[in-house]
């Protein structure tokens, strides 16, 4: 009978050993920013957009972020990086990722509101890169619908949302190609890394 009750005390242990590991291993992937202005922190959520959030990460494991800028900062919008370096050139990338916005959207995902991470594209849907964008106000005009495919947001900001005030408010003129909105005072992503 002792035997038995062990063995049930054991079970019980293990299973919620087991629970745990599994909440730790579900746990939503992070990455840490550190830039000229900064740091900051997204976590991103691989249950509601997994292309988009694969694509994401394997830019950050592979360095490609490390010495891009936020070549778009527009302070009642949005900030947006990922594809430049100081020098206004564009940095090479994988092929698109197929857009994931109405997807994630129905799976619960995030909107466009303030902190979120979503990703840039052209107007064609299935664009979107290396280049992303973080809101800095509720952009609900870009959320998906039934008739239009809106933008992919796969994360937010966790911590750090100082820095990303920081960029927003950085006096904007033309810089490279881009005719406005670009830093006078270049904002750079030092590295990107999985936390």
């Amino acid at each position: 009978m002792k035997l038995l009750h062990l063995t049930r005390r054991a079970a019980c242990a293990f299973a919620l050993l087991g629970l745990s590991l599994t909440s730790w291993a579900q746990e939503s992937p992070r990455v840490k920013f550190v830039t000229n202005a900064g740091e900051f922190v997204v976590e991103v959520y691989p249950d509601k957009a997994p292309k988009t959030v694969e694509n994401f990460l394997q830019y950050v494991r592979d360095k490609h972020y490390d010495g891009t800028i936020f070549h778009r900062v527009i302070a009642n919008f949005m900030v947006q990086g990922g594809g430049y370096d100081q020098r206004y050139i564009e940095r090479r990338t994988r092929p698109p990722v197929e857009h994931e916005g109405r997807d994630a959207l129905a799976k619960g995902g995030p909107r466009n509101t303030v902190g979120t991470l979503a990703m840039a594209r052209t107007n064609v849907p299935n664009s979107a890169t290396s280049q992303f964008f973080i809101n800095v106000v509720d952009n609900a005009f870009l959320d998906p619908t039934p008739q239009q495919p809106g933008y992919t947001v796969f994360g937010k900001v966790v911590s750090g949302m100082e820095t990303i005030t920081k960029i927003r408010s950085t006096p904007t003129s033309f810089g490279g190609p881009f005719p406005s909105d670009v830093p006078r005072t270049p904002i750079v992503i030092q590295s990107a890394s999985v936390l």
